[in-house]
């Protein structure tokens, strides 16, 4: 077997010596040195100068919001309430408005809207992906609230002024994307206009519950939500306390942290976390699967719930905010006011607060709920109907933006997002964000006002950021990268969510963007704490096809990003310590190298890929590369490699590897004939983008991005030593009958190292595509007694034909496998058309036993940007999720009609009849998702590479009965793994069977992770203290019965199919009069 082992190396090394051309290449650049510039990536100061670019850029934005936020503030207090506007007396572009005169079942539409809105005129601006209008300000109001208030119409009267402030910073910097007010009301204020992107169900936008908005509007969280879970909680109150949940949980970012409970005379979480956890999607994730299964029954006992949620909050052994800490209690009602556990646990300091929740319609006393609210610093809701959870489960910011109000400048502070989906379409943003203080006073000498106004964004495309990076001087295989205080990326390469919720943050870890090892630990860490460093690491490293994996060495350097909490990452390879700068001053020489681009020439010189790059401005991209270059073509007839609206850099090094990959035709590969070797092609792909495939019309059948540094040919290459086999993806393969065209080939590549003095570099790669069909003829050959494929195969005394892969295939496996664990080359002949297939799905006993043999090793991982199709619902003709469904038994029984239930439903009935499919929607419908729309989801992959076997190496597999004899050994200077094996006996051998493919998943046990956080530090701010807080604004609320003769009313109403049409509840707090 070594015998030929050392055959198939041979004949590998031959071909590619001979049509592969490294050692030519190499010449021809030393032959043209003097057409180029051996440059210099020095990690310290390109990521220092990055940074300071990511820094000036950020900078810009954070002026203009100082002066929107300084602006607001002024403009506010010297406003003057207004108690009889009107609605007539405003005019606004009203975003919503074309949408909503286009949907008949509008409120709008319904009520007749008073206000003067404006009809606008838009231009299509790329920059905002967009129409626009930049002589006006638009404005969004949520859905459920009623634009006509007073309160709404005098946010909107003294807002209009920051029309001018928006246009000037424009004005000063052009740059600038969306300028943003949301207002605590919930009004949204942006510049410049644009029509609102309706969903095409209910809208539920509310910039209150944006993750910009939550940031700037208050400091980091520690909260405990507890659930009255007693008996006579139950039916709609249940499900009303159940959407409360999730709906504030909605309301948390990843910067707090929380756990739930439920309660009756004990307290116990609702889901496996026994403590405070981040609140990140994932574990909100969990607790909104747990709290459905609430289930009511025993007696209240606030103290067990209280007493829980005090001993959550002090335990001081786990990863927590740290700042603002507060209890959410929610209940339908009781007597206890339990002042010895408030007396205990948070007097006299109370440093912690209580928001208490009366949920539901009921006769109870509510003034234990207020009291416990205005004795801990807090603040006493209702949630009587389904139409006031939203507001009410996120008002309690207004109460924890307090101190901040009372620090003044001290807490005007510009904090940076995590990154986020656009509404507006720009894309992933991230978005500095600033609140807005009201420094009115309600008389002189009187308390300084506590309420927040809103919170100013300006957003910043990710796009803009990177285009601060070094783009093609750091080589396929280098890379910029940022991650903020919780270890998510801003930039890098992998961040590329298939779907995104614009309700929710885009939140990939560092460590989940790569294959996480200790190394990789500890450089997080370090750029979480703001430091410097560098280190050069052995790692594992995904193929971009995401089927291999390799393990290299990188050299990671990075830096703080001032100003921010965010920090800069280089990646380099060694051999991109070093690029190529082209220097064609000879502009006989640019036209004489830029015709072997045109078509004309491809017959004779092989065809030319060009990668789609950005070479000039004015340039036309396009996907079909035949059309990309005709345009490219195009432009550089008007315009010359040096004009100042192309890429120099680009443009010279693309037309240097024009010229010197057309010598290695002339100098290799046009006086070969391949046939001789079975060749279909040969080919060499350049850091400067061109791929040239010789002959001409293997370009037809040519598979390969265009994109050297997006091709898994190119950047394997770089990253082994040797040659790289990579077989056909299984789905692109023919069958067997189809392979006499001879279209199907291996691809087989190596990188082409220079050294140059002291400087080594890889500045290309070359390579040779096989044809299938002859090599696996050859291999046999290779494989057996004969010394060429024309000799006759001859069995004697001298020769060993049972040990022949040629004349014993039928007894006889002989296979070669590459490094991922797939078919490259097969004996059997039909096995050919399952090459490219994980060797496991053609034989998974043998497999099974390379892999417990260490001749493979496994990686697991798992992706959390996948996409996938939504699941069909289960029960098609279940009634509206969240809706009670009253039995013909209750209506006949006159205790049900009197009963707080009854009530409840009809509020909730009423409520429907204008919002009707408001809370049968989940929130991705409600937010315009299709029906047949991709949902995001987590994917497991699996990868195998090879392990720590090196050498030739015998083993039996035992199969009971039976046994099985196989002998493997790795081809020396390529990433193959020959083997030879006795084929399987008896079915027993069949068991087991290792998977490749990549399966949906649930993720990794998030019970088991929150016990060993990640490493995260929290924003360096924390204003959840002021000594002269007012604390006497917390909620006030009177129960209200129901009356008999209403509720029949209502009922009548209903049975005669003619609805109230009353007003919608205008859900803006009372204390909100500015």
């Amino acid at each position: 077997m070594q015998h030929w082992a050392r055959r198939l190396e041979q004949e590998v090394d031959g071909v590619m010596r001979i049509f592969g051309g490294v050692q030519q290449l190499r010449e021809i650049y030393k032959d043209n040195r003097n057409l180029f510039e051996v440059q210099e990536n020095e990690p310290q100061k390109l990521v220092e100068k990055v940074a300071g670019d990511i820094e000036s850029l950020l900078d810009r934005k954070v002026q203009a919001l100082k002066r929107l936020a300084d602006a607001a503030e002024n403009f506010q207090k010297a406003h003057r309430w207004q108690d009889n506007i009107k609605e007539e007396d405003i005019v606004y572009y009203d975003a919503k408005a074309d949408a909503e005169l286009d949907d008949p079942e509008s409120e709008d539409v319904e009520r007749g809207s008073k206000a003067s809105t404006l009809r606008l005129d838009f231009i299509e601006d790329p920059n905002f992906k967009n129409k626009v209008n930049y002589s006006y300000t638009a404005v969004q109001i949520p859905t459920d609230i009623y634009k006509g208030s007073t309160v709404i119409l005098n946010e909107l009267n003294w807002t209009e002024a920051l029309e001018n402030v928006f246009m000037e910073n424009r004005r000063q910097d052009p740059t600038l994307l969306w300028q943003v007010f949301g207002s605590a009301t919930g009004v949204t204020r942006y510049y410049p206009a644009t029509p609102w992107r309706a969903p095409k169900k209910i809208d539920l936008y509310d910039v209150r519950r944006r993750p910009w908005y939550i940031q700037g509007a208050s400091s980091p969280k520690d909260m405990v939500i507890i659930v009255d879970v007693s008996g006579s909680v139950s039916g709609l109150t249940l499900k009303l306390m159940k959407t409360s949940v999730c709906e504030m949980l909605d309301t948390l970012s990843d910067d707090d942290y929380v756990n739930v409970a439920s309660f009756n005379e004990k307290a116990q979480p609702v889901s496996c976390f026994t403590h405070l956890v981040q609140a990140n999607v994932r574990n909100k994730k969990v607790f909104k699967e747990a709290v459905q299964g609430m289930v009511a029954k025993g007696t209240t006992g606030y103290k067990a719930g209280f007493e829980y949620a005090f001993d959550q909050l002090q335990n001081s052994n786990i990863t927590r905010a740290n700042c603002n800490k507060m209890i959410m209690m929610f209940t339908d009602g009781g007597e206890d006011r339990v002042q010895d556990v408030f007396e205990k646990y948070n007097w006299p300091n109370r440093t912690v607060r209580v928001f208490t929740f009366s949920v539901g319609q009921h006769n109870y006393d509510v003034t234990p709920l207020q009291w416990m609210a205005c004795a801990n610093k807090g603040y006493y809701f209702e949630i009587p109907s389904i139409g006031a959870i939203r507001i009410n489960t996120q008002e309690y910011l207004d109460v924890l933006g307090r101190p901040m109000v009372l620090a003044g400048k001290e807490a005007k502070q510009v904090q940076w997002t995590n990154v986020y989906e656009d509404a507006l379409g720009l894309g992933l943003v991230v978005t500095g964000t600033l609140p807005v203080f009201n420094l009115t006073q309600d008389g002189p000498g009187e308390k300084k006002n506590q309420l927040i106004l809103g919170v100013m964004g300006i957003d910043v495309a990710l796009n803009d950021i990177k285009r601060l990076t070094p783009n093609y001087t750091l080589g396929a295989n280098g890379y910029v990268f940022a991650i903020d205080l919780n270890g998510y990326v801003l930039l890098h390469p992998n961040l590329k969510p298939q779907t995104t919720n614009f309700r929710e943050p885009v939140t990939l870890d560092f460590l989940d963007a790569e294959l996480e090892d200790e190394n990789k630990e500890e450089i997080r860490r370090s750029m979480i704490d703001g430091n410097k460093g560098h280190k050069q690491i052995r790692t594992l490293v995904k193929s971009l096809d995401e089927r291999y994996i390799d393990e290299v060495t990188r050299n990671y350097t990075w830096v703080p990003i001032r100003s921010t909490n965010y920090s800069l990452g280089l990646v380099l390879p060694p051999y991109s310590t070093f690029y190529l700068q082209a220097n064609l001053s000879d502009q006989i020489l640019q036209v004489k190298y830029f015709e072997f681009l045109l078509p004309s020439s491809f017959e004779s010189e092989g065809h030319v890929f060009i990668a789609p790059r950005e070479y000039c401005k004015d340039l036309n991209a396009s996907d079909n590369n035949t059309e990309f270059l005709k345009n490219f073509i195009e432009l550089m007839e008007k315009v010359t490699p040096d004009s100042k609206q192309c890429n120099n850099f680009l443009l010279h090094n693309l037309i240097l590897d024009t010229g010197i990959t057309q010598q290695l035709v002339e100098r290799v590969w046009r006086d070969q004939d391949l046939n001789t070797y079975s060749l279909l092609a040969v080919f060499a792909a350049t850091d400067g983008g061109i791929t040239r495939v010789f002959p001409n019309k293997a370009a037809e059948d040519w598979t390969e991005n265009p994109e050297p540094f997006n091709a898994s040919f190119y950047r394997r290459s770089l990253d082994n030593h040797g040659y790289v086999f990579k077989p056909p993806h299984q789905d692109a393969l023919l069958r067997p009958l189809e392979l006499e065209n001879d279209t199907v080939g291996i691809l087989v590549s190596t990188a082409v190292e220079l050294s140059l003095g002291r400087r080594t570099l890889r500045p290309a790669v070359v390579g040779v595509k096989l044809d299938l069909e002859a090599w696996a003829e050859k291999f046999k050959v290779l494989a057996s007694n004969r010394t060429h494929q024309d000799q006759p195969q001859q069995c004697g005394p001298n020769s060993h034909c049972e040990m022949d892969c040629e004349v014993n295939n039928e007894d006889l496996l002989c296979v070669l496998i590459d490094d991922g664990g797939f078919l490259v080359l097969s004996n059997q002949n039909h096995q050919w058309d399952q090459v490219g297939r994980f060797f496991s799905e053609v034989d998974a006993n043998l497999m099974l036993a390379l892999y417990n043999n260490s001749f493979y090793s496994r990686k697991e991982s798992y992706d959390y940007q996948a996409a996938c199709a939504p699941q069909p619902p289960g029960n098609l003709g279940a009634a509206p999720r969240g809706v009670f469904v009253p039995t013909v038994a209750d209506f006949l029984n006159l205790a049900w009609w009197t009963s707080a239930a009854a009530w409840s439903l009809f509020q909730q009935l009423l409520y429907g009849l204008i919002y009707h499919s408001w809370f049968q929607a989940d929130p991705a419908e409600a937010e315009g998702s299709p029906e047949t729309r991709e949902s995001s989801c987590v994917m497991k992959q699996t990868q195998y590479y090879f392990g720590s076997v090196n050498a030739s190496y015998n083993a039996i597999i035992d199969c009971g009965n039976c046994s099985r004899l196989f002998h493997a050994q790795r081809l020396t200077n390529t990433n193959l793994l020959f083997v030879v094996a006795e084929k399987p006996l008896c079915s027993q051998c069949e068991a087991g069977r290792l998977l490749q493919k990549e399966t949906h998943s649930d993720g990794p046990e998030q019970c088991e992770l929150v016990q060993r956080p990640r490493y995260r530090r929290g924003p360096h701010i924390c204003f959840d203290y002021n000594a002269t807080e007012d604390t006497s604004d917390c909620g006030r609320g009177a129960s209200f019965p129901p009356s008999l003769g209403v509720l029949v009313s209502l009922q009548l109403l209903l049975l005669l199919g003619l609805p109230p049409r009353p007003q919608p509840q205008v859900l803006v707090h009372a204390s909100r009069r500015l």
